[in-house]
């Protein structure tokens, strides 16, 4: 998993609440088992029309947040059900922060699981963010999780609460399998002592 220690870059207002999963990756984009290609479904229902089309209208397709590393979004984001392709599309789009007020708790803990740091705030941060990030490309954000603080274009610092063993496995780039492998001589030490003293053990299984 990439580590995430300091990101700066342009950041997308949604003022929208109670954006689902559904709407983050639609139901039939769930086929794949693969991490990557699905950032251009992401939002799809609302990037595109029926014939394919983008809507220039939605904030992704336009210039200036095409390539947003950063979303602001409304109240509840993530709420619906659990799938773990939201944030694989979220990430593969190239957003690796998302900023709200809440989070629905499932889609929150699967985004620290793949490398996306979703941060709460109070209701006027996020609205200053906001504002912040409609100023377009030219207003860049800072986000430093090592300083826990968000900057924007003006110089404003907001700070954000994060736990400190997310904050660590985001640091590091650790992922579940990450956290086993930290472990990994331990683990070799355990299997060699149980195999020297239980060797039927290690002769049953390798019927």
């Amino acid at each position: 998993m990439q580590k995430f220690t300091k990101l700066t870059g342009v950041a997308a207002p949604m003022p929208i609440i109670n954006v689902d999963t559904d709407m983050i990756i639609p139901k039939q984009f769930l086929k794949t088992i693969k991490r990557s290609g699905l950032g251009k479904s992401l939002f799809f229902e609302m990037r595109f029309d029926d014939k394919g089309a983008e809507k220039p209208d939605f904030v992704l397709n336009k210039p200036q947040y095409r390539k947003a590393e950063i979303l602001v979004a409304g109240d509840n984001f993530g709420c619906g059900s659990s799938r773990e392709h939201a944030p694989w599309a979220i990430l593969d789009f190239g957003i690796r922060c998302v900023i709200s007020t809440s989070f629905a708790d499932i889609f929150y803990n699967n985004c620290f699981k793949n490398g996306i740091l979703p941060i709460k705030l109070k209701q006027a941060d996020v609205d200053k963010l906001m504002d912040d990030a409609a100023r377009g490309a030219n207003a860049t954000v800072t986000v430093d999780l090592e300083a826990q603080e968000i900057r924007g274009p003006d110089g404003g610092v907001i700070k954000f609460d994060i736990d400190p063993f997310r904050k660590h496995c985001l640091l590091n780039g650790l992922d579940d399998i990450g956290l086993t492998l930290e472990k990994k001589a331990k683990i070799e030490d355990f299997e060699t002592t149980r195999s020297q003293q239980s060797p039927w053990l290690a002769a049953t299984g390798s019927r």
